[in-house]
């Protein structure tokens, strides 16, 4: 669960979290919304698909991401638990 954290520690994975959460995207598209280079965002995908907020599916040359819902959810359920909302 510390990874899952880590990763929503920075404000861009959290942006991509977001974009993820509107529609399925490639790391070209992801890229085009940010003022940061494809290789960096790479790194941001890496990071959330390491953590279990995201998965990866390959389509022919292309890579899409999409939110890892059941991640998502256990994110959310750790931290209802640490404020004992019920």
């Amino acid at each position: 669960m510390g990874c899952s954290f880590k990763a929503l520690s920075d404000e861009r994975r959290r942006m991509i979290l977001s974009i993820l959460g509107e529609h399925d995207a490639c790391a070209g598209d992801i890229a085009r919304k940010f003022s940061i280079s494809q290789p960096t965002v790479s790194n941001h995908l890496k990071i959330l698909k390491e953590a279990g907020l995201i998965t990866e599916q390959k389509i022919r040359q292309n890579r899409i991401y999409s939110l890892h819902k059941p991640g998502i959810h256990s994110v959310i359920e750790t931290l209802k638990s640490i404020v004992k909302e019920s």
